[in-house]
């Protein structure tokens, strides 16, 4: 997820994912705050791609592309 943690002051945590602007979240713990960043990154991508926004690339995965209907045959 490319995601970048730092401690606050007061002993909890902010993550953010530098390549998606906007995305960010604080939590007690390391792993809280990396459960709720994970919670917003997917809110941003569904707002992202309902709009109609351009989404980074990210290792490889580009949810940029028109979607792909393969044929699907009744038994």
């Amino acid at each position: 997820m490319n995601a970048t943690y730092h401690q606050l002051e007061d002993g909890s945590y902010l993550g953010k994912i530098p390549a998606c602007k906007g995305v960010l979240a604080f939590g007690k713990s390391q792993r809280a705050c990396r459960i709720s960043l994970r919670s917003t990154l997917e809110s941003w991508i569904l707002i992202g791609l309902k709009l109609g926004h351009a989404l980074p690339v990210i290792h490889g995965i580009n949810l940029n592309k028109d979607p792909f209907y393969e044929e699907t045959y009744s038994l």
